[in-house]
């Protein structure tokens, strides 16, 4: 199963379609969970991701924008969509029915 990190990459990965490289992948995670992501902890996972043979990464062509470095361009794979889809809907399976409230039943202040 995924950890919580590895799904958010994935995520966000897919959702930037082909603009996913590593610091519009931070960015999204940023803005989507709101708090930091470290762009070590980032490139770490993505590297533990595709051992797995969950995404793909290649350097994409140097940018002026970037003075001239190449990013590394990131793609999911089958194998990374079936393992995301598993998370969310075991997520989604536990939680059906919960109220996040405190003072229900099982929370506590």
């Amino acid at each position: 199963m995924l950890g919580e990190f590895e799904y958010l990459i994935l995520a966000a990965t897919v959702r930037l379609g082909d603009n996913a490289y590593g610091a519009a992948i931070v960015k999204e995670i940023e803005s989507a969970a709101r708090r930091k992501c470290s762009i070590g902890g980032l490139y770490t996972t993505l590297d533990r991701l595709e051992a797995k043979g969950m995404i793909k990464t290649w350097m994409g062509n140097p940018t002026p924008e970037r003075g001239g470095r190449s990013k590394r361009m990131v793609r999911v794979l089958a194998k990374g969509i079936e393992a995301a889809t598993a998370f969310y809907e075991t997520v989604s399976t536990v939680s059906h029915g919960t109220s996040w409230q405190v003072g229900q039943t099982g929370a506590r202040k």
